[in-house]
């Protein structure tokens, strides 16, 4: 799981160093994913996250049926270099005000089609033991939930944040030291979302994050209330 992450920062910085230099110019499609895939040597999931990358970075355009457009030939490796030294605190700052707004609306607006998913997400999550699969578990749970609030653009940003996050969850469940909140306050959310109550949905998603953050956040930050 590292090492794809690794994999996708480092075709990021490939795709970024080949925009630089002018191999494509602002208006170009570029290659296909196959194509992509066969010249860099690596899967097509890499390929995927990396576009994906640039695409919420302004610098690649996603039209649907047309392919993958250059709109900026910006270097975006000091963002990418500053999310890549975010520490596992940082991801799960994040983490919380992305989950906390889309559980309200995944209250909202959920069918019952993603209730029966979150249904058997949650239990994969809860049957997971190894770090990395309980990491991969975890947040595809999370994810599943801003797929339920209907918010395209939320649910683009927390795919961008989505290699982050699951890195993070492996970091924590790889520090016994560190609190995780177990399934308690996951059912909760499960259970507040199914009842389209959107402020114990809210509630639960914070609860879900806060022992793990709160562990993590240094004591003089809780004395000044952050």
């Amino acid at each position: 799981m590292i090492g794809r992450r690794s994999s996708v920062e480092e075709v990021v910085s490939q795709l970024s160093e080949a925009l630089v230099k002018g191999r494509w110019a602002v208006g170009d499609r570029l290659p296909t994913e196959h194509r992509l895939t066969e010249e860099l040597g690596v899967s097509r999931t890499v390929v995927r996250e990396a576009v994906r990358a640039l695409v919420h970075l302004g610098v690649l355009e996603t039209r649907q049926g047309a392919g993958t457009y250059v709109v900026s030939t910006a270097d975006p490796a000091p963002l990418l270099r500053r999310l890549g030294m975010a520490d596992v605190r940082e991801i799960f700052e994040i983490q919380l005000g992305f989950d906390v707004q889309a559980a309200r609306l995944a209250a909202a607006r959920r069918t019952d089609a993603d209730v029966q998913r979150l249904r058997t997400l949650l239990a994969a999550r809860n049957r997971a033991t190894a770090p990395e699969e309980f990491a991969a578990a975890d947040a595809a749970y999370h994810l599943a939930v801003v797929e339920a609030a209907g918010n395209s653009v939320l649910l683009e940003c927390y795919r961008f944040f989505f290699g982050w996050l699951r890195d993070g969850l492996y970091a924590l469940r790889s520090q016994d030291v560190v609190q995780e909140s177990g399934a308690g306050p996951h059912q909760e959310l499960l259970a507040a979302i199914e009842a389209s109550d959107a402020a114990a949905a809210a509630a639960a998603a914070a609860a879900a994050i806060h022992p793990s953050l709160d562990a993590l956040t240094p004591p003089e930050d809780c004395r000044a209330g952050l």
